[in-house]
């Protein structure tokens, strides 16, 4: 009961285990999402949301639900179809590194 416990512990501490995504790579493959979500991840359509600023782990979901087919968007899925889980950590990791106010 013990050493479960312990494990259990263990496994809570060290967090989630995903692949770290790349920024840089992440600025490189955006240009593409810039035409909806704005040049520096900040969308000027209530239509489509701002991903500057956002969490990264969210992104992560958000845009793997997309490319899965969880979350359906007929104007989504054929950007994100063809998306690695590394591509998605990249943008994610991006998008996450930028302010979510354009003044800043």
């Amino acid at each position: 009961m013990r050493s479960g416990l312990i494990c259990m512990l263990a496994l809570l501490v060290s967090g989630p285990a995903w692949a770290e995504g790349d920024a840089e790579r992440g600025q490189s493959m955006s240009a593409l999402c810039s035409a909806c979500h704005g040049p520096d991840g900040i969308s000027v359509n209530p239509l489509w949301p701002s991903l500057a600023g956002q969490q990264e782990l969210y992104l992560v979901k958000a845009i793997s639900d997309y490319r899965d087919g969880v979350r359906v968007d007929v104007s989504m899925q054929p950007f994100v179809a063809e998306l690695t889980d590394q591509d998605v950590e990249d943008l994610a990791a991006y998008y996450a590194s930028l302010s979510p106010c354009p003044d800043d």
